[in-house]
């Protein structure tokens, strides 16, 4: 069975917990709802980053509390390159399938489109 890498992002308006959470958990149901045959239980690990301006949570956490509490995760920080995206959420969540990887659908929500347009166009 292949590995594929299914990239996401969001932003949030501040650095509060609940807002970093709720975001998280969006864009992670948008992820399983644009790749219809993922399950939970066939995600092999995530890795989250956030910008340097996101401290109050762990974005893993809502992985968690949405029942992923099986799967390798991790959180990081962001390069802090000038110019970029703030207040941004970003995760690459590797799923074991046999989706061919022209079929894996990215998603980018909120301010975060502007990471990738060409993606989010193809939607």
């Amino acid at each position: 069975m292949a590995i594929r890498g299914i990239r996401g992002a969001t932003t949030v308006s501040a650095d509060e917990p609940d807002l970093i959470l709720e975001a998280t958990r969006e864009l992670l149901e948008a992820i399983l709802a644009a790749n219809k045959s993922m399950k939970p239980e066939d995600v092999g690990s995530a890795i989250f980053t956030v910008t340097e301006d996101l401290a109050s949570t762990f974005p893993a956490q809502a992985a968690r509390q949405m029942g992923w509490s099986l799967v390798p995760m991790t959180c990081a920080r962001e390069i802090p390159v000038p110019g970029s995206l703030p207040k941004a959420i970003r995760v690459l969540v590797h799923w074991n399938t046999e989706t061919p990887q022209s079929e894996i659908k990215h998603v980018y929500l909120r301010d975060a489109v502007k990471l990738r347009p060409d993606l989010v166009a193809a939607q």
